[in-house]
This record gives C-alpha cells, sequence and structure tokens, in this order.
C-alpha cells in the first residue's frame, strides 16, 4: 500500500503549463535543413557501408528535399 501525505495549498509550487517543454525534440529535429557529404560518408563508415561520390550526392539531394518537405 502506497503512502500518502497531505500537504496544505501554500505547500505547493505551481508552474504554468509550457507546451515548448514537451516539444523540444521536435524542434531541434526540424531546424536542421541540410547534412554534408562529410557527415554521410561518417555515417556510410560506421555503419559498414561501401559508397561512391556519386551515391552521398544523391543521398544528399534527397535527404534536403526530405528534410524541405517535413
Amino acid at each position: 500500500m502506497k503512502n500518502i501525505e497531505v500537504v496544505k495549498s501554500s505547500e505547493v509550487e505551481v508552474k504554468p503549463f509550457v507546451l515548448s517543454d514537451f516539444t523540444y525534440h521536435e524542434e531541434t529535429r526540424n531546424s536542421e535543413k541540410s547534412i554534408s557529404k562529410k557527415a554521410l560518408k561518417r555515417l556510410a563508415k560506421k555503419a559498414g557501408l561501401t559508397h561512391t561520390d556519386d551515391q552521398i550526392d544523391f543521398a544528399k539531394k534527397i535527404i534536403a528535399v526530405y528534410l524541405e518537405q517535413r
């Protein structure tokens, strides 16, 4: 059984509900507009994927279009 503590209303701290406190991750994800070729190459290397410069160029373009439409 859980213990319940009764407190006076003067002992309770009241803060306004701020929606941005709960949507911080959404805002940061939407604020990113592009990705560099260097970052794509690092990701590919980390994932163990082989790639050419043409593939990196294509990936950069397709990611830019995707981020733009979100």
